[in-house]
């Protein structure tokens, strides 16, 4: 009983809402003298529908995300000392390997210088062992010379060379850092203002000195809620929405001014951890940036296409009214009436929405002409279009 009463309390605030404007017209035309045969009857008004079949419907969804380099590294010195010289335009591109910055090689040149003369010097040592040892062998194997003396001189070989080698290893290394008071890119990309002026003190792997941005290609980061991933995946386990291969959605990124990037990008990775605070999951796309029109740091509006709507039915979004208890719309029934119908809505596409509940294929939804109609009045049906045609924006003025 209660389910009875509320659908009737449901239809009369339906054809309250959309009888309005209907009987403020007809109370307009009664201003007027009465005919003797009575009141004029009001012809049937005009609408026009659209057929509703199952389709195909390319689903597009939106994020907000922000672009970042593909690689973004931090220049830092890798030895201690006092920065000579920029050799770089800051926010210039330049080449891997390029030398950004000198530091002092002075104090680095003499360090080399000695571990040369060490090595040297070891090398000197190592050769005076051979000689001892040659000339003791002949001597210790006629019993001339004790076992003793001959174990000493082979030991002394031995650490002679050692010292060789630690002397070698020295001198590499005092090479490496002469070599590194050039501060080259590690990588091509687009370098930012740097950090430290000339004459300052740079520490070994602390001291930042610039970064450098790769650009092209580069990549866009934005998030899903949980609530939006976990819609994606009840729709494709329902078999209503067919996505891309591997998430790999098609994206297109368009700036603050409104202008979209010239070429379109690829989703290449999803993480699959929530982030607590936000409750939403990081995805990045990689788009084609030539041009370097995209630079990071930039906030843009995503679309992400490549996902298919599956035997979905959809209507314009103008022919969606809001009723008492949820969305609506208005069919021509079989008797030519118009019929107040319930709807669940899903996502939209484009200028449509893609309807889940409350209509069948061939209905026929109004879509022009609504707040003329009131439920169970007769309706003219002016021209029934399929439902891809009536969502076509008129053609411009000439």
């Amino acid at each position: 009983m209660n389910r009875h009463l509320s659908a009737k309390i449901f239809y009369a605030q339906v054809l309250k809402a959309l009888t309005a404007l209907t009987l403020t017209s007809l109370a307009l035309a009664g201003c007027g003298k009465p005919s003797a045969q009575g009141p004029a009857q009001m012809p049937p008004p005009e609408v026009t529908v659209a057929v509703v079949e199952p389709r195909e419907i390319t689903a597009t969804f939106d994020a907000v995300g922000q672009t970042a380099g593909v690689r973004e590294v931090e220049v830092r010195p890798r030895v201690t000392g006092i920065l000579k010289k920029w050799n770089y335009t800051e926010g210039s591109q330049v080449k891997a390997g390029q030398s950004l910055f000198t530091i002092d090689p002075a104090p680095f040149e003499a360090a080399l210088a000695r571990a040369d003369a060490d090595l040297a010097s070891a090398d000197a040592r190592l050769a005076q062992s051979r000689r001892d040892i040659e000339r003791l062998k002949p001597l210790y194997d006629q019993g001339m010379v004790s076992r003793k003396a001959y174990d000493d001189a082979v030991s002394a070989e031995e650490v002679a060379v050692a010292g060789v080698k630690s002397a070698q290893a020295a001198l590499t290394a005092a090479k490496l850092d002469v070599g590194y008071t050039r501060v080259e890119a590690p990588i091509s990309g687009v370098t930012s203002r740097a950090l430290q002026s000339e004459g300052s003190l740079v520490e070994a792997q602390k001291t930042l000195l610039t970064t450098i941005s790769q650009i092209d290609p580069i990549h866009v980061i934005f998030s899903l809620s949980d609530q939006e991933n976990l819609k994606l995946r009840t729709e494709a386990a329902a078999g209503r929405l067919r996505l891309p291969k591997d998430g790999r959605f098609d994206v297109t990124v368009k700036l603050a001014d409104g202008s979209t990037a010239a070429r379109t990008g690829k989703v290449d990775f999803t993480d699959v951890r929530l982030d607590p605070a936000t409750g939403s999951s990081e995805v990045r796309a990689v788009l084609p940036n030539g041009d370097q029109r995209l630079r990071p740091g930039q906030f843009v509006r995503v679309s992400l296409k490549g996902a298919q709507y599956v035997n979905a039915l959809a209507v314009p979004q103008r022919a969606v009214l809001e009723g008492p208890q949820g969305k609506i719309v208005m069919v021509v029934n079989d008797k030519g009436m118009a019929e107040p119908r319930p709807v669940k809505v899903g996502d939209w596409a484009g200028d449509q929405w893609v309807i889940n509940e409350g209509l069948k294929p061939g209905d026929r939804v109004i879509v022009d002409g609504v707040m003329k109609t009131r439920p169970g009045a007769p309706v003219k049906i002016a021209d029934a279009k399929p439902a891809t045609e009536a969502q076509a924006p008129p053609p411009p003025a000439k």
